[in-house]
């Protein structure tokens, strides 16, 4: 990798960063939309982060090993997966999804603090828990405090190496 392009991805990596952070401070906000504005803005850039690390193109898997191994980061972080991500992303095929399979006309969405519910944090399509800061997609859970910690570890890990 030219050195010039390792500096432009990782400076990459940091204002996505800055991006998922600075989100992550309107969680507490009291406006759903605004809440969930920001849910998407820490999955997009914590995606960004991901692509960067883990390339999705076979020709560009030597170029996230080789950053990985600058940064120190372990294969198995929490980012090296955009599963969860993808369930927002692709909303319009998981719609469809639910519609094909499910007999019931209930649909829950977009619920806040689902778990306090058993019930529906098995039924809820997107839900936010703001008492733990998980996010919810029909009974699978991601700990978004451990995606901004990886996020803020890996910008940490990229302060040498770029003007910040």
């Amino acid at each position: 990798m030219k050195p010039l392009q390792e500096m432009v991805l990782l400076s990459e990596i940091v204002l996505q960063a800055k991006i998922a952070k600075l989100a992550a401070h309107r969680l507490n906000e009291t406006d759903d939309v605004e809440v969930w504005c920001s849910i998407q803005s820490i999955l997009v850039a914590s995606g960004n982060v991901s692509k960067i690390l883990w390339p999705p193109k076979k020709e560009s898997k030597s170029r996230g090993m080789e950053l990985r191994k600058m940064l120190k980061i372990e294969d198995n972080n929490i980012l090296s997966s955009r599963k969860f991500r993808n369930q927002f992303e692709h909303y319009d095929e998981r719609i469809e999804e639910w519609f094909i399979k499910q007999s019931s006309a209930v649909y829950t969405d977009l619920a806040m603090n689902p778990s306090q519910n058993s019930l529906m944090s098995q039924t809820v399509n997107r839900g936010y828990n703001s008492i733990d800061n998980t996010l919810v997609f029909r009974g699978e859970i991601l700990d978004l405090n451990e995606v901004l910690n990886s996020l803020e570890e890996i910008l940490d890990k990229c302060k040498p190496f770029v003007l910040t």
